[in-house]
Order: structure tokens, then C-alpha cells, then sequence
């Protein structure tokens, strides 16, 4: 498959353009304190449907880039980079924080009256009139920096004890982000949201997520394994993508 709108600059948002050929897209959001390469266990693409990882700022190859402040804030910037992809089918994945940042620019798009999502893929995240929430907005430092040490672990990679402050930074500024995230009233979205819950969750019970349907037209879907089991890139969850969107043979 090619590389989509060779003709364009390029976007510091997308490590790899997206693919001209795709059925669908599946833009992912990776989660606090991650960059895009959090997707690297992932294919490129799963029956037709792109999976482009994105890149926020702050983080990678976009290191010496300022972290966005809030989850709105994110999301003008990111609707402005997705917007030449929107020429098919597509959804938003995000899981646990990257999940309300998911649902501000599926908001901000709707909003600017452009193409709107396909589906909302929110995984392992209460809905935003029921949070903020979760063990990791109280916990310190050193406690953080065990996550971080699973976290890289869980993602394939080796912890390295000399980044540790770096990367602990970037998580923190992440973690204010949604301490910062107060919204009792949400935006009733005309996209449909399916929502990813996981069968031994310790951080989000997927019982804890109806209140989506406050947020638009929701479907639930319960997946086995723990909360980070969604980064090894398992099939079923490949397949409830490919049940909300077009897909080739």
C-alpha cells in the first residue's frame, strides 16, 4: 500500500503517512505519558483499516515540543492534522486518558461541521461527566515511576533507569492534563462511541463506563484481559474495529 497525498508537507503528527489504499482509518491516540510508539506491537493496517499512530508533542521525535495543557487544547491541534485523512471512513482509539482526548476531537471536529467519525473507540476510560478518576491521579512520584517502569515493560521495551526523570516528567504533565479534565455537562456527539471494556481491568471496571451513553449513541464490548493487554494488539480487539467500519476482503 502507498503513502496517501504525496504531495502534502509533512506532519509531525504521523511517524508513518497514512496509507492511500485504506478502506477506513483508525487514528491512535497513545495514552499518558506515551508517545506513538506505544502502537509499535500493532500492524500497519488490519483488513483494509490504517491504524495511524500519532504524535503529540512533548514526547519522541517531538521531545523539545511544549505538552499540551488540556484535552481541548490537544484536540484544535489534532483536528487541524487529521483533517486532509477524513476522505474515508475513519474512527478515534484511545485507551484510559487518550480516551477523553479521543472524544474532545471527535467533539471539535463535529463542531467545524467536517466529516465526523465513523465510530469513537473508547477503551478502559470512564465517561467525562464521571471523572476525573483512577489511582494514578494520587499517586507520587516514586509510585509513578513503578507504573512507568510496567508500562515500558507491557510495550515490549527495557526500562532505563538514566530517562526515568525525563520520562516521569512527560507522564506527570499528562496526568495534570486530567486531573484538569472537569466536564459534568459533555458534548452529545452525533458519532457512535464503542466502548472497550477489559475482563481484568484493575484500573477501570468496564461497569464503571455507561455513562457513554450520555455522550452519544453507545455500544458496549467486553474483551479478556488485563488493562494493558490492548498494546500486544490483540485480534478480537482488531476485529471490533472492523465491526464499526469498512474493511476489504
Amino acid at each position: 500500500m502507498s503513502d496517501v497525498k504525496a504531495g502534502l508537507a509533512p506532519n509531525k503528527w504521523f511517524p508513518r503517512a497514512p496509507l492511500a489504499e485504506a478502506s477506513a482509518r483508525v487514528f491512535c491516540i497513545p495514552y499518558s505519558g506515551c508517545g506513538a510508539m506505544m502502537y509499535r506491537q500493532w500492524p500497519d493496517s488490519y483488513r483494509g483499516i490504517d491504524f495511524c499512530r500519532l504524535q503529540p508533542p512533548g514526547r519522541e521525535n517531538r521531545f523539545n515540543e511544549p505538552i499540551f495543557a488540556t484535552y481541548q487544547e490537544m484536540a484544535a491541534a489534532l483536528a487541524d492534522a487529521v483533517e486532509p485523512y477524513l476522505d474515508v471512513p475513519y474512527g478515534f482509539f484511545g485507551h484510559c486518558g487518550s480516551a477523553l482526548a479521543a472524544y474532545e476531537v471527535s467533539a471539535e471536529i463535529e463542531r467545524r461541521g467536517w466529516p465526523t467519525p465513523t465510530s469513537l473507540f473508547i477503551s478502559s476510560q470512564v465517561a467525562p461527566q464521571d471523572g476525573p478518576t483512577g489511582r494514578w491521579l494520587v499517586m507520587n512520584r516514586s509510585e509513578l515511576n513503578d507504573e512507568l517502569d510496567k508500562m515500558t515493560i507491557a510495550m515490549g521495551g527495557t526500562p532505563i533507569p538514566d530517562l526515568s526523570d525525563v520520562y516521569l516528567d512527560i507522564l506527570e504533565e499528562d496526568i495534570a492534563a486530567n486531573k484538569r479534565y472537569v466536564m459534568p455537562n459533555p458534548q452529545r456527539l452525533a458519532t457512535p462511541i464503542t466502548t472497550i471494556g477489559w475482563s481484568e481491568d484493575i484500573e477501570v471496571d468496564h461497569r464503571h463506563m455507561g455513562g457513554w451513553t450520555a455522550c452519544g449513541d453507545t455500544r458496549f464490548v467486553l474483551l479478556n484481559g488485563p488493562h494493558q493487554r490492548f498494546l500486544s494488539g490483540p485480534p478480537e480487539l482488531f476485529e471490533t474495529f472492523a465491526a464499526d467500519l469498512p474493511t476489504l476482503a
